[in-house]
């Protein structure tokens, strides 16, 4: 189990615990954090979970997909620390890692 800490735009942050294992996305939307909107439920079709991940945790998580990067090309504000959240896994990698959730997400 590790825990995340998401921020949105205004920089509050809500902390919440995810299973090792568990997407990002589904983190996000199981905890009500606003910004995540996952249209497609994950399956690498919409872009609507993009995030940020914090500098600090970005270069333990593997690198993104051919997919995945071809889809951050499309989200609004890309960054290169932009990161699709249904693509990422929960693990002991994780814990501490704090998510910056974009303004707006189309």
């Amino acid at each position: 189990m590790s825990e995340i800490v998401f921020v949105d735009s205004a920089g509050r942050e809500t902390r919440v615990n995810a299973e090792d294992g568990e997407t990002l996305m589904a983190v996000a939307v199981r905890s009500g954090i606003d910004g995540i909107v996952a249209q497609c439920g994950g399956a690498l079709a919409c872009g609507t979970c993009h995030c940020y991940i914090d500098e600090a945790h970005l270069d333990l998580l593997p690198p993104p997909s051919q997919e995945e990067a071809d889809m951050i090309e499309f989200v609004m504000e890309p960054k290169p620390n932009s990161r699709l959240s249904c693509q990422l896994l929960m693990s002991a990698a994780t814990d501490g890692m704090r998510v910056i959730v974009p303004d707006n997400q189309h």
